[in-house]
């Protein structure tokens, strides 16, 4: 096991911390097949083979927050097809509640080809024409499961194609009137647009909706038209908007930024020897969220609020030790094993 590298911050988590709850987080959007190259640093043309693996960022949150012991449940759609049936299997072997699950008996699970190439860019390739995750109606909503959450966590793709759009934001209504917080990262996929500027108004058309937002660097030069992503100024006069609880902006191994209305920082990234970067970002959320459902008072304290967003760089920074998304999300054991260790040194 890696450790951290010293950062001279204190980060005396305890058990305490991000204690186990039975607070709910229902995770809206796509689950699909990822295709991986059963080799690194090559082009998906230049792959000598795949291997499968359980995708989609809402499904990978869903699952994170179970493996800390949190409580979770998925709410989309697949096909009714062996690929199908597979994903709703491993959501319940991961103790995810599949009772917003739908199965599309006229449309195909979504595949992606993805592959990490030698100079560090990621290549997607979607199949998804149309697939079972874009065709979920408003009428297939589990408005029960919805009204229970504490969370209500989504993305940006379900917002792409008709019927699905109708339905995540008939679900976002659902929630928010129910009194749940809004959880949204953009998880921008530009080849699914139709152009980037769609996909630009597309992602902010919701976005003085949500009360946590996550975004990368990346995406704050794309959402504001190439502005610099580490200028605070351009955070808050861009992307900060008046109801927002938190805006945390995620730089990797680096760690990540937090803005509230009362404060911002940052805090230190945990250095680790990477094998695979996928569902880093996903864990991250998975972290955070899981804090947040059992402690809403860290949006006015900052100390706790750093505690969980640590927590949170721990979850993401294990992630990346093991190969595919799900398979290496990391246990509550685990993390707090790796903090122990991180303590001694």
């Amino acid at each position: 096991m890696a450790h951290p590298t010293s950062s001279g911050q204190s980060h005396d988590l305890k058990k305490e911390d991000c204690k186990e709850t039975r607070s709910l987080v229902v995770c809206f959007g796509e689950m699909l097949i990822d295709f991986v190259p059963t080799v690194g640093g090559v082009s998906l043309a230049e792959a000598p083979a795949f291997k499968k693996a359980p995708g989609g960022a809402p499904a990978n949150v869903a699952v994170g927050i179970s493996r800390l012991g949190g409580s979770s449940a998925f709410i989309g759609k697949v096909g009714a097809d062996e690929f199908g049936y597979m994903l709703g299997n491993i959501l319940k072997q991961n103790n995810v509640e599949t009772s917003g699950m739908r199965f599309d008996s006229n449309a195909r699970t979504a595949l992606a080809f993805v592959t990490l190439r030698a100079d560090g860019e990621r290549e997607f390739l979607f199949f998804r024409n149309p697939s079972a995750d874009m065709l979920l109606q408003e009428s297939e909503l589990d408005k029960d499961i919805l009204k229970q959450a504490r969370i209500f966590h989504y993305g940006s793709i379900s917002l792409i194609d008709e019927p699905c759009k109708s339905a995540h934001l008939a679900a976002m209504s659902i929630a928010k009137n129910s009194g749940c917080i809004l959880s949204y990262d953009p998880n921008l996929r530009l080849a699914l647009w139709p152009s980037a500027d769609s996909a630009r108004k597309g992602i902010m058309d919701i976005w003085d909706q949500a009360d946590v937002i996550k975004i990368s660097e990346d995406e704050i030069t794309f959402l504001t038209g190439g502005d610099d992503p580490y200028d605070d100024n351009v955070v808050l006069k861009k992307l900060f908007h008046p109801n927002l609880k938190l805006l945390i902006v995620t730089e990797g191994s680096q760690g990540c930024r937090y803005y509230t209305k009362a404060f911002k920082g940052r805090v230190a990234g945990v250095k680790v020897k990477p094998v695979d970067t996928t569902g880093a970002g996903d864990a991250f959320v998975s972290g955070i969220l899981y804090c947040i459902a059992s402690d809403q008072t860290i949006f006015q304290d900052e100390k706790r609020l750093r505690k969980a967003l640590y927590f949170a760089n721990v979850c993401g920074a294990l992630t990346v030790t093991e190969r595919g998304a799900i398979p290496a999300l990391p246990t509550k054991e685990a993390i707090l094993q790796f903090l122990l260790e991180a303590a001694v040194i």
